[in-house]
């Protein structure tokens, strides 16, 4: 590990970092970071607090005088929401990094080694742990603490129909033992946890009526805390546990067996430690499931959990690591996500690299003529080949689904081996870098320095603008009526606002063919999808119940004992292939081509500037730059607002062929979960098949491409009325008779001139 990376004297107890004063702990708040690092972050830091000092200084000004103004302008209004909404806005957004992988893969154990906390987060070992999302984060907190969020009680009552209906006989599904599949066993210990033991043999009316086993709280939310990072790993310990066979032989002690049966009630958990030496605050890891829930509000929190993260870590443990099908859903997953979210990022981790035997090790290498003599030579021989095999499969999988050009496809690391048990001991004889802990680390600190160095800039440069409406405030009439009309320039903007409608349009339009060419694709291969996903487990006796599960949640699937499955998703995959490439070139954000979007709002942005500057030259007076400064900032801000509506609803039109797909076939779900009696199985999958064929021939694909198509057209339509809005209120706002109360405003030069020294340094910081 680099010289300046924390040390970890208590590695056995994972407390490293606890027993340390306050004080000191915030003295030494960036002693993980290197030197420069350092300096850049105090840098940031005075920054940020000045300009919350500044903004203070700013309203409370305002405020005195706001009372004495008689009958107060609306711009007077304006400038006091948005001082008011800025000194309560946090400069720098959460950096969500997901962690995403099945239940063993080695997460919590990440986490922990990053965290240097050796045992804060449970770890599973031989038992199985809950499926639901866990967020951890750090904060300016005293204690360590946790909040386990459960399902509200209608969306408990909800799971538990389905639940039952799960396990609904079904007569010759059940002379055939259906009911022996470990899906169905996890569903008949979520009933015992919540109900107790004979839970399963109950009809949904009796459960409703039957007292739970536990007391539930009425806020739905359990909070822990501890003094450390073991006291509170031992209270949440038995929450997040599942209950198992296991513990059935072994029972829990100090009433930890009434808080092992909350786990089929928990929704999500969210934990906090104080301020770490190794992690700034503002970067949340999220531990996430590597197949969703069959309960829809937890998968619903899944997919969610997942489109928020800027940086994907695909884990997957060193055994597992080459030509696993779950860890290829994985990758799929987070492409996907990279696709319609957030996510800019997306590496494979590859963890439990210390688990190599030395002998069979040499015997699989043994076409090589000197066999290595040391368990230390292997992994990193191993590692390095990981790396290799593993980061080209996957850059070619990248390549295949994103343009060939796109900023992902240019890292230099899609693969890290990490041990985090030879971070911790020193008897494997690995290096503290040789196990790729500190690299993480090192990874997460320059994504936070990024982030929060744009993230910071736009908020200095917005509080930069508001001050400048300060300008408006003060001009005479006579200034106003020699800077130009108003309506001049309000229909200037418009026009500009209708030619960008129409590049929009065309940009949009491209995909138009890719959508055309996918549906007949779709058609053709509607069979072939069909068949894969109707008859994969065909002969298996308890595939019935996993059919079953399909059609009460509408054509997906998840499940701890199996990959996740979406039927409505696979049938829209020919589709997705034909139009991936073209739907992320029109929504980057760097590298600019031909169809992307962004260069047409640069364009547009380009010609508004032109004419803000052609009205603001009728005038040579030095107080018109005031109001022209206050065009161009403000135009920044609207622009910026443009950029993260588009991010929000590209999600939107990226899932909408699935979701069209899932409304047409949801009648046919529905009769097919009703199915009871002989030959069930047979009988729903004769339903969906005959259904499926029914919706192709009558235009579902068509369909599906069709309302892609409105959904673009919308997100046009709502650009070009958000701009037409927020411009035309730019401009009446900087051209507002304001004269009557300019003698009693306060004078904000001084505050601009700091934030505009601000916004410089801030600029110049490398």
């Amino acid at each position: 590990m680099a010289s300046n990376a924390p040390q970890h004297p208590g590695a056995e107890g994972g407390e490293s970092a606890e027993g340390v004063p306050n004080k000191k702990r915030k003295n030494n708040r960036y002693r993980a970071f290197p030197e420069e690092q350092k300096r850049i972050l105090k840098t940031y830091e005075d920054v940020e607090s000045e300009t919350k000092k500044t903004l203070d200084t700013a309203f409370e000004k305002l405020l005195h005088v706001l009372p004495s103004l008689d009958n107060m302008p609306d711009g007077a209004w304006y400038l006091k929401d948005r001082l008011s909404t800025l000194k309560a806005k946090r400069s720098l957004d959460p950096i969500y990094i997901g962690l995403f992988g099945t239940t063993g893969a080695g997460k919590s154990t990440l986490l922990n080694a990053i965290l240097e906390k050796k045992f804060f987060l449970p770890v599973s070992g031989s038992r199985t742990c809950t499926a639901c999302i866990v967020e951890i984060k750090t904060s300016q907190i005293k204690y360590y603490e946790a909040n386990i969020h459960l399902l509200s009680d209608e969306e408990w009552k909800k799971e538990l129909r389905n639940l039952v209906e799960l396990l609904s006989k079904t007569g010759e599904e059940d002379e055939e033992g259906s009911h022996n599949d470990a899906d169905v066993d996890e569903v008949i210990q979520k009933l015992r946890s919540i109900y107790g033991q004979g839970a399963e043999t109950k009809c949904y009316e009796d459960l409703l009526k039957m007292k739970p086993v536990i007391k539930i709280p009425t806020l739905r939310r359990i909070p822990l805390k501890g003094m450390t990072a073991h006291e509170l790993s031992e209270k949440l310990d038995p929450y997040v546990r599942m209950r198992s066979d296991e513990d059935e032989r072994d029972p829990a002690q100090d009433g930890d067996e009434e808080k092992m049966r909350f786990w089929p009630l928990i929704k999500h958990v969210e934990v906090t430690l104080p301020r770490s030496d190794v992690i700034p605050e503002g970067v949340v890891f999220i531990d996430i499931p590597g197949t969703g829930d069959f309960n829809s509000k937890r998968d619903q929190m899944w997919k969610e959990g997942i489109n928020k993260c800027s940086v994907i870590w695909i884990i997957s443990e060193i055994v597992r690591a080459q030509g696993e099908k779950v860890q290829e859903v994985l990758l799929a997953e987070s492409i996907k996500a990279y696709q319609s979210g957030r996510c800019t990022d997306i590496s494979l981790v590859v963890t439990k690299t210390d688990d190599l035997n030395l002998e069979e090790y040499n015997w699989e290498r043994r076409h090589r003529n000197i066999p290595l003599q040391s368990k230390h030579d292997a992994i990193l021989e191993r590692n390095a080949a990981v790396k290799r095999e593993r980061g080209k499969r996957m850059k070619d999988k990248l390549k295949r689904k994103l343009p060939s050009d796109s900023e992902i496809l240019d890292k230099t690391d899609f693969v890290y081996t990490v041990s985090a048990k030879g971070y911790w001991d020193k008897t494997l004889n690995l290096k503290e870098e040789e196990s790729e802990i500190p690299k993480l680390r090192d990874y997460v600190r320059s994504v936070y320095l990024k982030e929060k160095k744009k993230l910071l800039t736009d908020y200095v440069r917005e509080t930069l603008v508001i001050l400048s409406v300060v300008q408006n405030l003060r001009w005479t009439p006579e200034l106003l009526d020699h800077f130009g009309e108003q309506d001049h320039l309000e229909n200037s903007v418009k026009k500009e606002i209708m030619a960008l409608e129409v590049q929009v349009k065309k940009c949009f339009d491209q995909m138009n063919h890719p959508l055309d060419e996918g549906a007949k694709d779709a058609i053709k291969s509607q069979k072939i999808i069909k068949s894969e996903c109707l008859d994969r487990d065909n002969g298996n006796r308890g595939y019935y119940n996993t059919l079953k599960a399909l059609c009460l949640r509408h054509g997906m699937y998840a499940s701890r004992s199996c990959p996740r499955a979406d039927i409505n998703d696979a049938l829209a995959q020919p589709i997705y292939a034909k139009i991936n490439i073209m739907f992320g070139n029109i929504f980057r954000i760097q590298r600019y081509t031909r169809a992307t979007l962004r260069p047409k709002l640069s364009t547009f942005m380009d010609a508004v500037r032109q004419k803000f500057v052609e009205v603001g030259v009728e005038n040579s007076a030095a107080d018109n730059n005031c109001r022209l400064n206050f065009l161009m900032q403000e135009m920044e801000v609207i622009m910026s607002s443009l950029d993260r509506y588009i991010l929000q609803k590209k999600a939107d039109i990226y899932l909408s062929l699935s979701l069209s797909i899932q409304n047409d076939l949801r009648p046919y779900y529905d009769e097919a979960a009703k199915v009871r009696g002989k030959q069930a199985c047979q009988r729903m999958k004769m339903i969906l098949t005959e259904n499926i064929d029914k919706e192709v021939k009558s235009g579902m694909f068509e369909r599906a491409t069709e309302r892609m198509k409105e959904q673009f057209q919308k997100l046009k339509n709502d650009m070009t009325e958000k701009l037409l809005n927020d411009f035309s209120k730019m401009i009446k706002l900087a051209f507002s008779h304001w004269e009557r109360v300019a003698g009693d405003l306060p004078d904000f030069k001084r505050e601009y001139e700091n934030i505009n020294d601000l916004l410089d340094r801030l600029e110049n910081c490398e």
